[in-house]
């Protein structure tokens, strides 16, 4: 599903004006009605007044623009479904969200650096694939390689530490993973980003990336953080983590640990501080990678879909003209009747 005319979906800022208006009208109504008398002796010297109704009226008509707005902005779904052959590469992102990435010595920290170097990188694939994996202690697979980008933006804006509990920096089982998580085209080129500050290394990392650049797959390092290193943030203000002995504990970046497995797996390292310049190094180096014929679905034929939403708003306008905004006669006459009783 997408929509033909997304820019429309703007007016529902003046929708969410109008619902404040009507907060403010009937708060600033109920004011000053109380203002006048007792509301039960006003509300019998009103018999054909309804309190219920206008409200009523109201919301169909809120309901009613919203989804005029959704027509204005034309859904439409994908009628016709094919293969298209383009070429591309296929590329493999490991990003270490272990507690140190938490550190501030890269701004904002060094994840959401991390994060915003793979979200620029995403937007620049254009025939491509990609796929996600997490890891700390552990490694798993957050998003399989796919060419679609907006599911791609859409999970790693969720990464977060909280996602592994247990914590450490296992980038062997990381580029194990990655090699498993290609397509099975060997002539298309395969690149593997592992994104971390080195902290915490278990080993077997270079030896992974040595099997993976044996099977045609390129291991890249993104080195994030300073040699100075910084704090771990806890959570709370100005609160840092400490060891057994009660010391802050400082994370630095493992910068020679992550030439060594960028070495081995046949690639590159790249260093990533305050500025662009990791996002565009790491461009050339994949540019460098053989584009193969990348086969991928898509929608050909989009066809518009707003009429049953017409309709509904046409029955709520209509609803919303029926009701009139006083009391029915039988309404009248059922509270007149239990009053007698």
């Amino acid at each position: 599903m997408k929509f033909a005319n997304p820019e429309f979906f703007y007016l529902f800022i003046l929708l969410a004006l109008l619902l404040v208006v009507y907060i403010y009208s009937n708060y600033k109504r109920n004011r000053n009605l109380k203002a006048y008398g007792e509301p039960r002796l006003i509300e019998k010297l009103m018999p054909d007044v309804s309190s219920v109704r206008p409200a009523i009226k109201f919301w169909l008509s809120f309901i009613a623009l919203a989804l005029l707005i959704v027509v204005l902005a034309r859904p439409q779904f994908g009628s016709k479904k094919e293969s298209v052959t383009r070429q591309g590469i296929e590329t493999v992102i490991a990003l270490d969200i272990s507690n140190s990435m938490l550190a501030e010595d890269i701004a904002p920290n060094r994840l959401e650096k991390s994060k915003n170097i793979i979200s620029k990188l995403i937007d620049k694939f254009e025939n491509d694939k990609v796929g996600l994996i997490v890891f700390a202690g552990d490694a798993f697979v957050q998003l399989p390689i796919t060419n679609d980008f907006v599911s791609a933006k859409m999970f790693l804006e969720s990464i977060t530490p909280s996602l592994i509990s247990r914590q450490g920096t296992d980038i062997g089982a990381a580029i194990s993973m990655a090699m498993k998580s290609f397509t099975p085209n060997e002539e298309v080129g395969k690149a593997i980003i592992v994104i971390t500050d080195g902290e915490n290394h278990e080993g077997g990392a270079e030896e992974a990336a040595k099997a993976a650049a044996e099977k045609g797959m390129s291991v890249y390092m993104l080195g994030v953080g300073t040699a100075d290193g910084a704090p771990i943030p806890t959570g709370k203000p100005n609160e840092f983590r400490k060891d057994k002995g009660g010391n802050v504990v400082m994370t630095k970046l493992n910068e020679q640990m992550g030439q060594q497995i960028a070495k081995a797996g046949g690639g590159a390292y790249i260093r990533v501080d305050n500025t662009n310049n990791a996002q565009k190094l790491l461009l050339k180096e994949l540019d460098k990678l053989s584009k193969a014929d990348v086969t991928t679905e898509i929608y050909s034929d989009y066809n518009d879909q707003f009429e049953f939403i017409a309709w509904i708003v046409f029955f709520l306008l209509l609803l919303e003209v029926l009701l009139l905004p006083g009391k029915s006669r039988l309404t009248r006459n059922i509270k007149l009747f239990d009053e007698q009783k």
